[in-house]
């Protein structure tokens, strides 16, 4: 019997529960919400308009895309500005069967324009336990340092974010890659870890295989943010497959900041052949393209050796993946193989 085509495959993709564990919560605000907050707040915006400043969406590398990301996080000033951008995410993820998302946000981004960092936790909180109430969709706040800043002021913002350490359950380091090896970050992190909290880092995105490891060995992180160069070191790979490392994977991120360039040259089919713990998500879908289905569509669309069994694979990993409870995972592991036996 033949494997299904991509094609074929795509309501399956799009109807089975999965959870999202690389999104910027920050990088899914539309251009259409982005003029609306502005004209609520009173921003005045670079950009003639929503197609104006989606046109501009034409990144060259990582740092061409962080450039307008921040600019239009400068529209984010309330308490409900940060609760609408969340909320909107979630109904998207809904619509996706996102049954689980773990979101990044970074409170740097806000508090350096004179946010509170309670208003940013406070309306995302809130976001999140609407997702739960009226979605179904069970939520978690993961607070990232930028690691274009300096060590000591992720070390002030971790201080400031203390108070409200009972809304976020670990901590990861996004932002420019390029010169700023993890390692930079290593009292933070060992400050994050003595109190409790989870650990990830993003690694091996246009940064070398060093980052991955150094990641692992100085940081301690338990998962790894993109991590795809990671094929460079067959050793490497090796150790990440052996120990199980999740790897949170976003192939359109990968095309459209030119990690690859084209989605049929991403490594993801090997990546799997190779046994590593590897998940799919959308990072930044305002700014890349597309939401965590369209990511799986895609995908599986331009790499046909891709097959039924690595689609539920994808998915069970990220549950497998994530920092939900044992019960909860088991619980969505159950409806993933009821999807499948009735698909």
């Amino acid at each position: 019997m033949t494997s299904p085509t991509p094609t074929a495959l795509a309501p399956l993709l799009r109807a089975m529960p999965k959870a999202e564990l690389h999104i910027h919560i920050e990088g899914s605000l539309e251009p259409e919400l982005i003029f609306a907050l502005a004209r609520r707040n009173g921003v005045a915006l670079p950009h003639a308009g929503v197609e104006a400043l989606r046109a501009a969406y034409a990144f060259t590398d990582l740092q061409s895309f962080l450039d307008i990301y921040y600019a239009g996080a400068s529209v984010l000033l309330q308490e409900q500005d940060f609760f609408d951008m969340a909320w909107a995410y979630f109904e998207r993820a809904a619509a996706d069967n996102v049954v689980h998302a773990e979101l990044f946000f970074d409170p740097q981004t806000h508090t350096e324009r004179g946010v509170p960092m309670a208003t940013v936790l406070n309306g995302l909180h809130r976001a999140c336990l609407q997702a739960q109430s009226r979605l179904g969709i069970s939520a978690s706040l993961i607070l990232c340092f930028l690691r274009h800043l300096s060590e000591e002021a992720a070390l002030q913002t971790l201080e400031q974010a203390l108070p409200w350490r009972h809304l976020f359950i670990g901590v990861g380091l996004d932002s420019s890659e390029r010169g700023h090896p993890p390692e930079k970050f290593a009292r933070v992190f060992a400050r994050c870890r003595d109190l409790g909290l989870h650990l990830v880092a993003h690694a091996g995105e246009e940064g070398p295989p060093a980052y991955i490891e150094s990641a692992l060995d100085v940081l301690r992180v338990e998962r790894i943010d993109h991590g795809v160069r990671c094929t460079e070191s067959p050793a490497l790979v090796q150790r990440l497959a052996a120990a199980q490392v999740p790897l949170t994977v976003c192939p359109l991120s990968n095309l459209k900041l030119r990690v690859v360039p084209s989605l049929a040259d991403h490594n993801l089919k090997a990546l799997l052949d190779a046994g590593l713990c590897a998940t799919v998500n959308s990072d930044d879908p305002a700014y890349f393209g597309g939401y965590i289905n369209e990511n799986f569509v895609q995908i599986f669309s331009a790499l046909p050796a891709l097959t039924r069994q690595d689609a539920y694979t994808l998915a069970r990993n990220s549950f497998k993946a994530s920092f939900a409870p044992p019960a909860a995972k088991q619980a969505w592991m159950q409806r993933l193989d009821e999807v499948f036996a009735a698909a």
